[in-house]
Formats: structure tokens, C-alpha cells, sequence
């Protein structure tokens, strides 16, 4: 199995920029693929990025387009997140999962991070 560990979360102001990082032990993340998902109080759980394996293909949804930015570096085990132009309904728990394929539905994947909350304010 392979384990997820978020970081990268905090407080910011509207306008601001953060990085998360969803680094994986355990086994290679180069034989899966990672999303990232978030959750509001009260919420449903919704994506927000995913990139394949290889990294070739790469979704978003259409409230990140063109702020958010999602890489990985598979030398270094980790998929990264770039999150720009926050906006305060960008405010929630953010996680990450693995998956054998990019999908934009949270119950295609196995398996899950704990999570971590990125609060921005207006």
C-alpha cells in the first residue's frame, strides 16, 4: 500500500498564493496517479486536480482553471499542487489520493491522506 502525507496548508489573504505538497511512502507514486480533492464544512468532497501517471495527462476543475497548477516529481515521490489567486471559497481541507488511473471522482480512488487545511480570507 502506499501512504499519503499532505503539507502546505495555512492561512492566507485573497489573492495570495500556497504550494501543497502530497509526498507518498511506501511505494513508488510513479505507478499511480494522484488527485487532489477538498472539503468545506458541510460539503461535499470535490475535486479539484488530477495528473496521470506519467504525468502526460493532467484535469482540473473548471473553478481552478488557469489559478491552479498540479506537477509531480516522481525522483522525489511527491505531487505537488500550486494554488494562486486564492479566493475565499478556495477555504478547505485539502487532500490528496492515489489511484491506477486519473479520474475526477473521489471514489476511484484507494487511497487518502489525512489532509491539510489551507483557510484563505477575504
Amino acid at each position: 500500500q502506499v501512504q499519503l502525507v499532505e503539507s502546505g496548508g495555512g492561512l492566507v489573504q485573497a489573492g495570495g498564493s500556497l504550494r501543497l505538497s502530497c509526498a507518498a511512502s511506501g511505494r513508488a507514486l510513479n505507478g499511480y496517479a494522484v488527485g487532489w480533492f477538498r472539503q468545506a464544512p458541510g460539503k461535499e468532497r470535490n475535486f479539484v486536480a488530477t495528473i496521470s501517471r506519467s504525468g502526460d495527462n493532467i484535469y482540473y476543475a473548471d473553478s481552478v482553471k488557469g489559478r491552479f497548477t498540479i506537477s509531480r516529481n516522481n525522483v522525489e515521490n511527491t505531487v505537488y499542487l500550486q494554488m494562486n489567486s486564492l479566493k475565499p471559497e478556495d477555504t478547505a481541507v485539502y487532500y490528496c489520493a492515489a489511484s491506477l488511473w486519473a479520474a475526477v471522482t473521489f471514489t476511484n480512488y484507494n487511497y487518502w491522506g489525512r489532509g491539510t487545511q489551507v483557510t484563505v480570507s477575504s
